[in-house]
Formats: structure tokens, C-alpha cells, sequence
């Protein structure tokens, strides 16, 4: 991200800084993402590196025809909303930036691309990954990453040789990047020989997903493929374990890469109280900490710390 950053500012301030000073030219480059919302995390993360890299460069103090260049972030929300995200392009445009990163969401990247068309200022996403943002044309639109056509085709790929699944049901948020990385996957693992037992819809916007789960439920699935974003996937796996779909498994693209870390956070949590009420155990103690208390009374060897701390003994 900071490296690409590096080159579009780089680039843009080649093109476009005819109108700085004779002493020092200013480079202005935007940002839009959802800084607002439920998707905010990722545009906040966006937006904080590309601050990071605008520092970065002019710490270096980059010249440019023998003129030094101040870069200075112009930061706008689009709260993962395509009118708004379309309405932020425009007010980049009128402040007339040299360049933009962004937008996050394909459903607000692709509309914004018609816009810095039309006004001419180069932009480039790091997150958008729908195939018709790049299919329009645009001399102005550029990407970091590979798009739908590869991701969704990838994870079906994995699903069918690295899973070995042969039942799956898919879920996507009808969002341009969801519907668009799901039909993808749905192609190819057909291709593959995989049965798609059941596919239902959702929105962006979605928290209760109890009906959609329980009709795929009664269809058996190996496991769940969703095309949408974290603020969905994190409530949809709650309410699978409360379904008693604990054992089937649950993937999908990007999008839900968060859900991963922070269950991948929670895990090592479990297992770090685990260590401590084995330790106590092992010593024939009480455990002493409110966290450990409020789990276990009296951790001395039961049949479940023998489970848990001596595998190997019992």
C-alpha cells in the first residue's frame, strides 16, 4: 500500500503541480473511505496509512525539478454508501486534488471511477476488487490487488482440493463486492464438482440472520461460503454456534479477514486462562484470579482439567 502510494502521489505530482509555488510545490492527495459506520475499522486503517505515507515522503524531503514538495492529505467519508462515496469524488474534484486513494468498497469505487474520469484526476484503490471497476475503461482507475475473478475462483478452488468439501451453501449481502466474489465462487466450484445446496441473500446492513441459517441448515451443508463484510460475518457466526452449526465450516473472501483476527484473539485468550487453571491445577490450588474464579470454584484434578492438562497421562 505505502510502496503503490508512494508512486501515485510521485506521479501525480509530476502531472499536476503546475500551480505551486516557486519554491515549493503542494501535492495534494486524496482519501475516501467509510470512516463512519460499521466499516469504519477499515477506513480508518486505510486512512491512517495513507497519512503514514505522506509523512514518510515528506520526511524525505522529495524534489521534483529541482523543487522540494510539501504531499498533504485531503481526507473525506463515504460511510461505505455509494451516493456518498460519489458525492465525495465530486468534492475532491472541486478541491481540485491531484490524485485520490481510494475507495474501499467496490460499490462505492465503481460510480467514484466515473467521476475522477470525468474531472481527470488519477485514482487508485486498494481494496476494490469487483471486475467491472477496471472493465469501464478508464484511463484514470487503478487497483492494488487481484480482482473477484481470482478470489472468488481461488477460495472454490481451496473448498473443493484443500477442504475436500462437497456440500456447500453460499450467503452474500447483494453488495457490488459480495454478489461479485459469491458468483464467482459459485462457477468454479460447480466446475469443480461441488453441490451448492442452497443460496440466500442478505444486506450490508443485516444483523439477524436466524431464518436464512436455519433454511440452509435443513440442506446439510459441508460449509457456508459469504460474499460481505465483517460487521455481518462476526453476528452470522454467533448465531451459526447457536444453531448448532458449529461444524460447518465458514470462509469467504477479504471482507471478513477481521473476524479471523479477532477470533483468532479470543482463541489465544481461552487458551492463555486454560494454561493459567492448568498451572493452579498441577499445583493442587485454588485459582486465585477473578477471571479463573468465575469459571471454576476448586480447579484441583477433575475429569475436565485431566482433559484438558495431562492429554497425554489419562
Amino acid at each position: 500500500m505505502q510502496v503503490k502510494l508512494n508512486v501515485l502521489v510521485c506521479a501525480a505530482a509530476v502531472a499536476f503541480a503546475g500551480a505551486a509555488s516557486a519554491q515549493e510545490m503542494v501535492v495534494r492527495i486524496g482519501h475516501v473511505g467509510p470512516v463512519s459506520g460499521a466499516q469504519a475499522h477499515y477506513g480508518k486503517d486505510n486512512e491512517n496509512g495513507a497519512r503514514m505515507a505522506i509523512e514518510d515522503l515528506n520526511a524525505k524531503g522529495v524534489t521534483i525539478g529541482g523543487k522540494k514538495v510539501k504531499f498533504e492529505l485531503v481526507a473525506e467519508d463515504d460511510a461505505a454508501d455509494p451516493k456518498q462515496g460519489t458525492a465525495a469524488a465530486q468534492k475532491l474534484c472541486d478541491a481540485k486534488v491531484n490524485g485520490v486513494v481510494g475507495h474501499l468498497n467496490s460499490g462505492t469505487t465503481i460510480p467514484a471511477s466515473k467521476v475522477y474520469n470525468d474531472c481527470g484526476i488519477p485514482h487508485i484503490t486498494p481494496s476494490a476488487t469487483n471486475p467491472k471497476l477496471t472493465q469501464q475503461g478508464f484511463k484514470t482507475t487503478f487497483r492494488l490487488l487481484a480482482n473477484d475473478n481470482a478470489l472468488g475462483a481461488g477460495l472454490a478452488l481451496y473448498a473443493a482440493d484443500g477442504l475436500k468439501l462437497k456440500k456447500v451453501a453460499i450467503i452474500d449481502d447483494r453488495s457490488a463486492y459480495g454478489q461479485g466474489v459469491a458468483e464467482v465462487f459459485k462457477k468454479t466450484a460447480m466446475a469443480k464438482g461441488m453441490q451448492v445446496v442452497d443460496e440466500q441473500y442478505t444486506t450490508d446492513k443485516a444483523t439477524d440472520f436466524m431464518a436464512i441459517l436455519t433454511a440452509i441448515k435443513s440442506k446439510g451443508p459441508d460449509a457456508i461460503f459469504f460474499g460481505g463484510m465483517d460487521p455481518q460475518a462476526g453476528p452470522m457466526l454467533r448465531q451459526m454456534e447457536q444453531l448448532g452449526l458449529s461444524n460447518v465450516k465458514y470462509f469467504g473472501g477479504d471482507g471478513i479477514w477481521v473476524v479471523r483476527r479477532r477470533l483468532a484473539t479470543w482463541s489465544a485468550q481461552r487458551a492463555a486462562a486454560r494454561s493459567r487453571r492448568c498451572l493452579a491445577a498441577r499445583r493442587g490450588k485454588r485459582a486465585t484470579t477473578p477471571s479463573i474464579r468465575s469459571s471454576s470454584r476448586s480447579i484441583r484434578r477433575t475429569p475436565m482439567t485431566r482433559r484438558w492438562c495431562w492429554p497425554t497421562r489419562w
